[in-house]
């Protein structure tokens, strides 16, 4: 993950993606580079080239907040990649402590009957879930983590027919969630590294978090489901998201759901 100068490999992971016509730059004659130089990108941000230097090269790693909305917008940057952008620049926080799921939020999860729940940190552990989620894949059991599952387990790409599209959300979700500053983040990519297509979704530097949409699974027994995912912050835990999976009442989905259960 190059914790130790984030900012910098993703500002230069970044400018390689924004070409010379993208920015409206000529490009004449041949280039070394299929994206921006640095001297394009410091003219385009209003800043200049050995500052912008000193950025990627982890020399400097606290620009202000002019300074990254400038290359916010030079890179073309989406608000949640923007938003990555600014915590990547902010001085290191200090870490609380991960809390442990409490007596309340597992009497929730188990109060939704029916209804698949589980609750990971940001790293992507899954702390804790109810059986239904257990029942609808092995990858919601407790101390499963759902990138190394989703990217080296060979059954998620059975379970998930859109694997491709899953991978990517994964990757950039994990990017978007997780601190880089954690060694045991750092620890985690690394071994997902592994995977060459982990290696270059990781490489695209995209960031954004986990959002409530439809995602489709094929369960062994009972077939194809999709299911709205919902993702909900827990009170006094900033560190833990609960998931909830539900399918639309009434139909194929939620048939299937309930003959799974």
């Amino acid at each position: 993950m190059a914790a130790e100068n984030a900012l910098g490999e993703f500002l230069k992971a970044r400018r390689g993606r924004v070409t010379p016509s993208q920015a409206n730059l000529p490009a004449h004659g041949r280039r070394r580079v299929a994206g921006l130089r640095r001297d394009e990108l410091a003219r385009l941000a209003g800043i200049s080239e050995p500052y912008l230097i000193r950025l990627e090269q982890g020399v400097d790693r606290h620009p202000s907040p002019q300074v990254l909305r400038a290359l916010a917008r030079a890179l073309e940057l989406d608000a949640d990649t923007s938003a990555h952008l600014f915590a990547l620049a902010a001085p290191d926080p200090v870490r609380p402590a991960e809390a442990e799921v409490t007596a309340d939020v597992h009497q929730l999860l188990e109060g939704w009957a029916g209804t698949p729940a589980y609750v990971r940190n940001r790293r992507f552990d899954v702390l804790a879930a109810n059986k239904w989620a257990r029942t609808l894949a092995p990858m919601y059991e407790p101390g499963h983590n759902l990138a190394r599952d989703v990217f080296l387990d060979p059954r998620s790409r059975r379970l998930f027919p859109d694997w491709t599209e899953i991978a990517a959300q994964t990757a950039a979700a994990l990017r978007a969630e997780a601190d880089p500053r954690d060694p045991r983040t750092a620890r985690l990519v690394a071994e997902l590294e592994a995977d060459e297509d982990f290696r270059s979704l990781w490489a695209r530097h995209d960031a954004r978090p986990a959002r409530d949409e439809l995602k489709r699974f094929v369960h062994p027994v009972v077939g194809e489901l999709t299911l709205r995912r919902q993702a909900l912050t827990v009170g006094g835990a900033e560190q833990q998201v609960i998931i909830v999976y539900q399918a639309v009442p009434g139909s194929p989905s939620a048939a299937a759901l309930a003959r799974l259960l």
